[in-house]
């Protein structure tokens, strides 16, 4: 575990907290799978040719979400998933589908417009949650890489990412990596601020603090109930844009990206979003708490429970 400095749907606000709430994608019980096809906040969905509903399963009482945020909020936890159909067809003409890439994830949206967060979540200083959790029944192949949660601007850039896997290479590397089954945090840069170890039958928690103005980052991090802890001091993210052009959508889910294509042009193995091997498992990670919060009364850790944010 690496540790660079360590640093002493709306309808959830009554989260026994000070800190203002921006968006809530924790997901309540009566949240359905026909409200996720109809892109009913708090969701927007980015997946490939089937409803969205076929890789996103709201678990119900089947699989409970991560405690940290027990009694005062009642979730369900949902499992994304991909397979070989999880081919993501953009808007454009023609169409480019992304035959390089297998994704399904959520984006935060708020009435039913994914861009009306901007303004309020990207700007001053806020913190975005997530927890996230194996899904034994249909493991990830950490030859790859994936990206998990993420912020996306309009050049494509994530303002930071949380990845599993192996990073792609050309040509493969010798994958899987020694780290492969490690949460990697990075910023804009793709530097590593932040390291732990999937471990399986646990809730990983995070919560990542953007300043927009200033352009950093800090991470805080916990398994299960145990509250959220600063595992970074402020780490330097000047590389990202600022200003407008730094907000983007909130991202979580699974998202893999191809192993290089030795019968591939070199141009063609550089384009990872439209070319490359993917061998088209069911592949599936759980999730549950994501929500992003102003610093103005502190950060959430826990139930009822903040912190100072890190300065």
């Amino acid at each position: 575990m690496l540790y660079r400095k360590v640093f002493a749907f709306t309808g959830f606000l009554g989260l026994a907290s000070a800190t203002p709430f921006i968006y809530d994608g924790r997901a309540p019980f009566n949240y359905t799978s026909e409200d996720l096809n109809n892109s009913l906040d708090p969701y927007l969905a980015v997946k490939g040719s089937n409803n969205a509903s076929f890789y996103t399963q709201f678990l119900g009482y089947s699989n409970a979400p991560t405690p940290l945020w027990m009694p005062e909020i009642q979730e369900q936890a949902m499992t994304i998933s991909i397979d070989n159909s999880s081919v993501f067809v953009p808007g454009g003409t023609p169409p480019q589908p992304q035959y390089g890439f297998r994704r399904t994830e959520l984006i935060a949206q708020r009435n039913s417009n994914h861009t009306a967060l901007n303004a309020i979540a990207d700007v001053g200083t806020t913190v975005f949650h997530v927890s996230i959790q194996e899904d034994p029944a249909k493991p990830l192949n950490l030859s790859h890489e994936y990206q998990v949660v993420w912020i996306e601007p309009n050049d494509g850039s994530h303002i930071f990412e949380i990845q599993l896997g192996s990073p792609f290479t050309i040509p493969t590397s010798t994958a899987p990596v020694p780290d492969a089954r490690s949460l990697k945090v990075r910023n804009h840069a793709l530097t590593l601020l932040f390291e732990t170890p999937f471990t399986a039958n646990n809730w990983h928690n995070f919560a990542v603090q953007v300043d927009w103005t200033n352009r950093t980052l800090g991470v805080f991090y916990s398994t299960n109930a145990t509250p959220l802890a600063a595992v970074t001091g402020l780490e330097d993210n000047s590389s990202a844009p600022s200003g407008v052009a730094a907000q983007g959508d909130y991202h979580f889910g699974v998202l893999k990206l191809p192993l290089a294509n030795p019968n591939e042009t070199a141009a063609q193995q550089s384009d990872v979003v439209h070319f490359g091997i993917q061998e088209g498992d069911a592949e599936a990670l759980t999730y549950s708490g994501a929500f992003i919060e102003s610093i103005t009364g502190g950060v959430s850790a826990a139930c009822g429970r903040t912190i100072a944010p890190i300065s």
